[in-house]
């Protein structure tokens, strides 16, 4: 089974505590993410998130997801069973570098014989989808 993978690293001026907030409040992401929307759950170890996935030059959808790995101020991994041959991955991470400045990487992994046709399919438009999170993570960090 192959994965395929697609990521945006972007370095952030602001501390880490500033950067998980926006990533933990889940209600809040419309007001930053062009991507996820109308999100709400909890975010611990198998906890279940439901949200609007709008990636630009897809269909929308309405997904829940299971959060698969979480670590306060370091990381939100999120999985998603797409039927038989197909799973996705998405995840948020932060890497502190010196106190008040940090990457942060997003990204999607795909796996199974249809993800990484999605992925071979709709690569162009899933750079743009985490490079616009990225984006407005850092605009909305920094502010």
């Amino acid at each position: 089974m192959e994965t395929a993978r697609i990521e945006r690293r972007i370095g952030v001026r602001a501390p880490t505590d500033r950067i998980w907030e926006l990533v933990a409040d889940l209600p809040a992401w419309d007001r930053w993410n062009p991507v996820e929307t109308a999100v709400e759950g909890t975010i611990a170890y198998g906890g279940s998130i439901a949200l609007t996935e709008n990636v630009p030059g897809l269909p929308e959808r309405r997904a829940t997801v299971r959060v698969g790995e979480w670590q306060p101020y370091a990381q939100l991994v999120w999985v998603e069973k797409r039927g038989l041959w197909f799973s996705s991955m998405r995840y948020f991470e932060i890497e502190e570098l010196e106190p008040g400045s940090c990457i942060v990487a997003n990204g999607f992994i795909f796996s199974g014989l249809r993800g990484e046709m999605h992925f071979d399919r709709h690569r162009p438009a899933l750079r743009r989808a985490v490079d616009s999170i990225a984006e407005a993570l850092k605009a909305t960090a920094e502010a």
